[in-house]
């Protein structure tokens, strides 16, 4: 038995010898992985595979890269907003104002993470590019209210609003890119599926999943080495609904992306062993609008930025400069008020 599973084990209070039937381990593994999943404050016994050995060389500059950054970027003085999220969720989100700027990014961080940490190394160059950022803390982790993540079924209505929220400032009407990573890149494929204001121009969505049942399957096979059989599944499915009244079937970002109408890039590392890259693969294959592709040799889950920082880099101001334009095409549509 595995280090993970003994923890999970331990955590739901079975003990072997005291399990009668193989239904009731599964239902109690299946709720605690869920707690995992979407509770506020439940600790997180299975450790993020990026892919690369947790001590190696390149993992610790990582992690010394991203600290050293996330603390920047707490300090840059951004402005600590509010909105009231569609379910009467109190959301908050920090805005950092550019002078002259030429577009605005919505940033959504990752699964139990931070604004901070996600998008300290890459805010300098939002700002640096003429970007007012609004980034958001999901709901759910962090100063955001609300008792659970949703894997981004939820979140895609947070993010609507935050796009709301941007229209409603007084500031010129600008071209708005949907940044995230991990599940905030899920969750900005998702938002896709509604009809968006005419200034969203783009969306960025590095290492995304394709939808929150297929990240659950791979991370109890691949990570727990136990099967995701048809039962659990089906607990999965109900003890998820309960708790954020959708189910992890419902919806997914390959059902976004069918319907897709703004452009998009997709951005993931080949050696990433949370989210596989094949998923961003998937996502790109069912867009249906105009889409780019970039994929960094080597880089763990959430490591492209720092591993090719230039080809990154590149990709994102192509990807502005052949997008920005749509905004001052449709300055009159609806939607933009």
């Amino acid at each position: 038995m595995n280090k993970n599973l003994k923890r999970l084990l331990a955590g739901t209070g079975i003990v072997a010898g005291t399990v009668a039937t193989a239904g009731i381990i599964s239902y109690k593994i299946t709720k605690k992985l869920v707690s995992i999943a979407l509770d506020r404050g439940e600790e997180e016994p299975i450790v993020h595979d990026n892919g690369k050995e947790p001590d190696s060389p390149e993992m610790q500059h990582f992690r010394m890269e991203r600290e050293r950054a996330a603390e920047e970027l707490e300090n840059k003085g951004c402005k600590k907003v509010e909105i009231t999220a569609h379910d009467g969720i109190n959301l908050v989100g920090h805005w950092w104002e550019c002078d002259g700027a030429e577009r605005v990014i919505i940033a959504m961080h990752g699964w139990r993470s931070s604004w901070t940490k996600d998008f300290g190394l890459i805010a300098d160059f939002f700002h640096q590019n003429k970007c007012h950022v609004l980034f958001a803390e999901q709901r759910g982790q962090n100063n955001s209210g609300g008792e659970y993540m949703g894997f981004g079924l939820t979140e895609r209505y947070d993010c609507l609003e935050w796009i709301k929220w941007v229209n409603r400032q007084d500031i010129e009407v600008l071209p708005i890119y949907l940044c995230g990573i991990s599940m905030g890149a899920s969750t900005v494929l998702m938002t896709a599926g509604f009809e968006l204001p005419s200034n969203v121009c783009g969306i960025i969505a590095d290492c995304g999943y394709t939808s929150p049942h297929a990240i659950w399957k791979h991370v109890v096979e691949k990570g727990l080495n136990l099967r995701y059989d048809s039962m659990i599944s089906a607990i999965a499915e109900d003890i998820c609904r309960s708790k954020i009244q959708i189910g992890p079937k419902d919806y997914s970002c390959i059902d976004a992306m069918k319907v897709c109408k703004v452009p998009v890039l997709f951005i993931h590392g080949t050696d990433d062993g949370f989210v596989p890259v094949e998923m961003t693969y998937e996502n790109y294959k069912a867009c249906a609008a105009e889409k780019r592709l970039l994929i960094v040799p080597g880089a763990g889950h959430g490591m492209s930025y720092i591993l090719d920082k230039e080809g990154y880099e590149k990709a994102v101001l192509e990807f502005w400069r052949d997008f920005d334009r749509k905004t001052s095409e449709n300055q009159e549509a609806d939607g933009c008020e």
